[in-house]
């Protein structure tokens, strides 16, 4: 296939890395010609319309900041060009509803990549669970992202641009995952407040959301703790409590381990199953079939997200 990225930051190059070593990266995109500089042997553009229209990709991965990924989703969808998106999907509720009826409208498969739920433990807690009744579920992510990471792009930091703070960034993923394991809420009661970094960003580095469904879901998140420590969730069902770390769980007071051999591309944080989230959506395109994380699951965590931010303490209905 004839593949492209467009947006070559740090996860961007991520995207890159993998599709050259199996040997499908056709053509890349970035407005900076600085960073195709390293791309010599394929394709480069400065401008994604371009890309699309002459290059004609089969499919095509937007890993560009976060306010620019709807219009380009929708762009690829109405040519038929598949696409994988970075997370989030989109950064509002207009954006979700015209990317929704752009992925009805094309021929073309949208993947979102929310690569956490392939980490090995995640996938075993989802099956664990499969017949369990879940009461309640809690998330914590405790990160530190500084006055140089937000400086370091420009796009970071601004609602108009990131779309808000650590929700919509870091703790995205984990809070895709307590809803993907726990059941979305219907409502929820949220704060978020800016206790690190006021006069550095406009958005959040603390987050607090109270959501009621099937389960209650607690989630806490910030990005002024002290160093970056691990992510957990832990899940009460009517067998008892399942305890989820990045590379174990805990079920029951039996400990089970995940090792893996795929390689952590980027940052740490970002794990390790980028390369198996990129192969199964290419997988399905094959066996022409939509990828299980498609525009309307990919927007799920995007929906809670901006439920949180409207909410300024009051109860709130998740769209």
């Amino acid at each position: 296939m004839r593949v492209a990225v467009i947006g070559l930051g740090v996860i961007g190059r991520v995207h890159a890395r993998i599709l050259r070593e199996n040997g499908s990266l056709g053509a890349v995109c970035d407005v900076d010609e600085a960073r195709l500089a390293d791309y010599t042997d394929v394709a480069r553009f400065t401008d994604y319309t371009r890309l699309l229209d002459d290059f004609r990709p089969d499919a095509v991965h937007i890993c560009t900041p976060h306010h620019l990924h709807a219009e380009m989703v929708i762009a690829a969808l109405e040519r038929n060009i598949h696409v994988l998106c970075e997370k989030p999907l989109c950064i509002s509720h207009k954006e979700i509803d015209a990317i929704l009826r752009a992925e009805e409208r094309s021929d073309a498969y949208l993947g979102v990549c929310l690569q956490n739920r392939y980490n090995p433990a995640n996938r075993f807690a989802k099956e664990y669970l499969a017949d369990k009744q879940v009461s309640a579920a809690v998330a914590h992510v405790a990160w530190n992202r500084d006055a140089d990471y937000y400086a370091a792009a420009d796009w970071r930091g601004r609602w108009e641009s990131e779309g808000g703070g650590v929700l919509i960034n870091q703790a995205l993923h984990t809070l895709d995952l307590l809803q993907w394991l726990a059941g979305k809420p219907e409502s929820l009661v949220a704060n978020v407040s800016n206790l690190t970094l006021d006069g550095v960003v406009e958005v959040e580095d603390t987050a607090v959301i109270l959501g009621e469904g099937k389960a209650r879901l607690s989630f806490f998140a910030t990005n002024g703790a002290g160093e970056d420590l691990p992510v957990e969730i832990t899940v009460k069902t009517d067998a008892g409590i399942l305890k989820i770390l990045p590379k174990a769980v805990l079920a029951d007071g039996e400990l089970h381990t995940f090792e893996s051999n795929a390689p952590v591309n980027g940052k740490v944080c970002y794990g390790n199953s980028h390369g198996t989230l990129i192969a199964d959506f290419y997988r399905c395109i094959a066996e022409n079939r939509p990828f299980p994380i498609n525009g309307r699951e990919g927007a799920e965590v995007v929906r809670l997200i901006l439920a949180a931010y409207e909410s300024r303490g009051k109860r709130t209905a998740v769209r």
